[in-house]
């Protein structure tokens, strides 16, 4: 669980991300949840965008995405979600928290 330090610390090295993964009107799928979590597991951080044709709403797309992977949702402001996972054997952020 995150304090409010953490997520404000991680919130402004997301400001400076480009979303990397789409969810789209297929919504959440296993697929996607593996290579986000390949993603995370290398740089720990990701920002993700949610298209106004899915099915869901960015909230529960990011609930979904972090229960998937394992991640903590750090943020969800409008259509872009930002999810984190430090990485146990090479940690990245997570030195810096």
């Amino acid at each position: 669980m995150l304090n409010s330090k953490q997520r404000a610390k991680l919130k402004g090295i997301a400001s400076k991300l480009e979303p990397v993964f789409q969810v789209g009107k297929g919504g959440v799928g296993r697929e996607q949840a593996e290579g986000i979590e390949k993603y995370l597991k290398a740089h720990e951080i990701i920002k993700i965008k949610i298209l106004e044709n899915s099915l869901c709403s960015a909230d529960e797309a990011a609930s979904e995405l972090a229960k998937l992977t394992g991640a903590e949702v750090v943020t969800v402001i409008g259509s872009k979600a930002v999810l984190y996972k430090p990485n146990p054997e090479k940690p990245v952020i997570s030195a810096e928290l």
